[in-house]
């Protein structure tokens, strides 16, 4: 056989080379059980939308579902930080990542997510109110969890959600009832009270014998003021009524107290279970309907759960048998 022969045999019986596993899609809602590392690998760059975790906290305690020591402190930093580099490659750029985690171990996954993410891009320390009554010798009892939040980049998805006003809001917020449009309201100045630090000279004009720098022309105050939509002090300044329901309510802010500690109804034979009010609440503030989020210490399901619920995909990575079960038959 001659070279250009041989050349040509040698093409033609050549196996095609694998694709590499980094190409390979995992199939969506589902649990994968594997290390969370290799799976995360195999996931394609800017396709998760939003990633949930609640990582082991080098306690040195065997939870049975699984050992929470490593070998030091060095080895768990290392283990932590390569798995969040493959969050931060797999999250698209709208994307968000949300860390459960505890006191004692958050400033190590602080300073981790400042270096890759950026510390731009840290949104949020949440404290959640775990509740307990164990007690402590020599500290106070730690009563609560804390929840880190990175965007990947400044177009982050984020949904403000917002609570009814109760009857604490109204009490302290001095709630009246409008005699005219028979509506519960709060009023706010209508005035710039440092006016020469951002001058408005069109906003400038006396009303109701008052020359101040209003927040709105003369024009939008008669209207006001025609729809009984100004209230005045004893003084004659005008404020204006911002109606209750045409508000967005009181707005959720970075301590939650609200959710209780997994309850009977939905505990699973899985320990550090988290509930999954809990989890619904973070997948709506940082994704929309029919987002992609990941788990990647998903234990018992709860994220695959919340996304059921919320209309949410999900990807679900796990390295015990244990917790594909539980999330299953469950």
């Amino acid at each position: 056989m001659d070279l250009q022969n041989e050349i040509v045999h040698l093409i033609k019986v050549k196996k095609p080379r694998p694709k590499s596993t980094i190409d390979q899609d995992l199939q969506e809602n589902t649990y994968h059980v594997g290390d969370n590392l290799d799976l995360l690998k195999r996931v394609k760059s800017e396709t998760v939308d939003m990633i949930y975790f609640d990582p082991p906290y080098n306690t040195g305690r065997h939870f049975f579902d699984f050992n929470d020591k490593f070998k030091s402190k060095e080895d768990y930093i290392v283990f932590i930080k390569e798995r969040v580099k493959e969050c931060f490659r797999v999250l698209k750029k709208t994307g968000t990542i949300v860390i459960h985690i505890e006191p004692r171990v958050s400033h190590y996954f602080r300073i981790i997510c400042d270096e890759i993410f950026g510390e731009v891009n840290f949104k949020n320390e949440i404290v959640w109110k775990t509740g307990g009554n164990a007690k402590a010798s020599h500290k106070l009892h730690r009563f609560h969890d804390t929840i880190i939040v990175y965007a990947k980049t400044a177009k982050q998805v984020f949904n403000p959600l917002y609570f009814e006003y109760d009857e604490e809001y109204k009490k302290s917020s001095n709630v009246k009832m409008c005699p005219h449009h028979k509506k519960e309201y709060v009023t706010c100045a209508i005035h710039n009270s440092q006016p020469d630090v951002n001058p408005r000279p069109n906003l400038r004009y006396t009303w109701n014998e008052h020359a101040k720098q209003w927040l709105i022309c003369i024009e939008k105050m008669q209207t006001l003021h025609d729809d009984h939509r100004l209230e005045y002090n004893k003084n004659g300044v005008p404020r204006i009524k911002r109606y209750l329901d045409e508000m967005d309510g009181i707005p959720l802010r970075d301590v939650w107290v609200d959710i209780s500690n997994v309850q009977a109804t939905e505990k699973t034979d899985y320990a550090t279970q988290k509930p999954v009010k809990l989890v619904e609440r973070i997948v709506e503030l940082y994704s929309n309907s029919g987002d992609l989020c990941l788990d990647i210490f998903a234990g018992s399901g709860t994220l695959g759960r919340a996304c059921i619920s919320t209309n949410r995909r999900y990807l679900l990575f796990d390295i015990n048998e244990k917790g594909k079960e539980i999330f299953q038959n469950g």
